[in-house]
C-alpha cells in the first residue's frame, strides 16, 4: 500500500514519461512461443489489440505497416500499438500465408506454442496480442508510431532476461495459474519497449515523444492521463506547466499537434466510451460521472469527439 500523504518521490514527480505509462494496462493477452524453421512467412491483419514479437534465437524480417522489409536480429522486440498490419518472414518477398492458428498447441487459456516442420535455419520468436485499457483512436495510442523497434540494447537491460525467462517457463511447464502471470508479464515488457524505444530509438521523433521528452507538456500529458474523467481547465493545465494561458497553448499545440481543449476532450470521451463499452455502465452513469449537468449535453459532447452518439455503443437499455 502507498502513503498517498507522504511526500512524492522527485525522481517520479518529474519524469512524465513514468506518470503515462503508469495509465497503461492490458485487458488480455494472447501469448505464444513459435519455435520456426524456414522457409516460413506469416501475416497479420490489422485489428483492434497491439502485437508485440520478440526474436529470441536467430532472426527473421518485417514487413512494416508501411511495407518496408526490416531486417530484425537476436534481441530485438517491435511493438506495434495500434495492431496495424504487418508479416514476419524467414527471408524478406516470401509469400506469407495467415498466422497457423491450427498449428499451434494450446498451454492454457490463450497461451499457445508453435513448432514448425520446416529444414532451414530456425529462429524462436515470442508473440504476443495485447488489448491496452486505450482502443486504437485514442489520443495516446494515436500518437505513437505504427512500429516500436527495440534492439539488443533491449536485451541487455538487467531485468529483460529475467522477464523473458519467466515468459518462457510459464508456457513450457503449464502451471496453474499460468495465463494470469504471463498477462502481467507481458504487460511490463510492453512498458519496458516503450520506455527504451522513447529513450534510445527517436531522437528524430516528433509528435508524441517529443511531447514527452518536453518536461513541461510531458508533465501536463501525464497529468491529463492520470485524471481521464477531469474537465481540465487551460488556466490550470498553464499552470501546471508554469507559463502564460498564450505561451502554454502556443507550445502544447506545436508538440502535440492540437490544442489543450480538444486533446482533452478526446481523452475525456474516450475514457467514457471505455466506461460504456466495456464497463457497461450507464450513459446517465457516465455523463455524470464527467460532470454534465444532462445526458443530452454529455452526448453532444461524446458525438463530436466519437463520431456516434454513445447509445450506438450502449444499446437502447443505456
Amino acid at each position: 500500500m502507498h502513503d498517498h500523504s507522504s511526500k512524492p518521490c522527485p525522481h517520479l514527480a518529474t519524469d512524465p514519461l513514468t506518470g503515462l505509462l503508469q495509465g497503461l494496462r492490458l485487458d488480455g493477452v494472447e501469448y505464444g512461443r513459435c519455435r520456426l524453421s524456414a522457409p516460413w512467412a506469416f501475416s497479420f491483419p490489422a485489428g483492434p489489440d497491439a502485437r508485440f514479437h520478440f526474436v529470441a534465437e536467430s532472426g527473421c524480417w518485417l514487413l512494416t505497416p508501411g511495407g518496408e522489409w526490416v531486417e530484425l536480429s537476436a534481441g530485438d522486440a517491435v511493438l506495434l500499438p495500434r495492431g496495424s498490419a504487418h508479416s514476419l518472414a524467414s527471408e524478406p518477398d516470401a509469400v506469407a500465408g495467415p498466422f497457423p492458428r491450427w498449428q499451434c498447441s494450446p498451454i492454457c487459456d490463450n497461451v499457445f506454442d508453435l513448432q514448425s516442420d520446416g529444414e532451414g535455419e530456425g529462429c524462436l520468436l515470442f508473440h504476443g496480442t495485447m488489448r491496452f485499457n486505450l482502443d486504437s483512436l485514442h489520443p495516446l495510442l494515436r500518437m505513437m508510431p505504427d512500429v516500436m523497434r527495440t534492439n539488443e540494447r533491449l536485451r541487455r537491460e538487467p531485468t529483460i532476461p529475467h522477464l523473458l525467462e519467466a515468459m518462457g517457463h510459464e508456457v513450457a511447464m503449464n502451471r496453474v495459474g499460468a495465463c494470469g502471470i504471463v498477462a502481467r508479464l507481458a504487460d511490463v515488457l510492453a512498458a519496458h519497449i516503450i520506455r527504451s524505444w522513447v529513450e534510445h530509438d527517436c531522437s528524430n521523433a516528433a509528435g508524441w515523444v517529443a511531447a514527452v521528452r518536453n518536461p513541461e507538456i510531458g508533465r501536463v500529458l501525464a497529468a491529463i492521463h492520470a485524471n481521464p474523467d477531469r474537465d481540465w481547465p487551460v488556466a490550470e493545465l498553464a499552470r501546471l506547466m508554469g507559463g502564460s494561458r498564450s505561451s502554454f497553448a502556443a507550445k502544447f499545440a506545436t508538440l502535440v499537434g492540437e490544442t489543450p481543449a480538444n486533446y482533452v476532450a478526446q481523452v475525456r470521451m474516450h475514457q467514457a466510451r471505455q466506461w460504456i463499452v466495456r464497463d457497461r455502465a450507464r450513459i446517465s452513469e457516465v455523463a455524470q460521472r464527467l460532470g454534465y449537468e444532462s445526458d443530452a449535453s454529455f452526448s453532444r459532447a461524446f458525438k463530436r469527439v466519437i463520431g456516434s452518439a454513445p447509445s450506438h455503443f450502449r444499446g437502447p437499455a443505456g
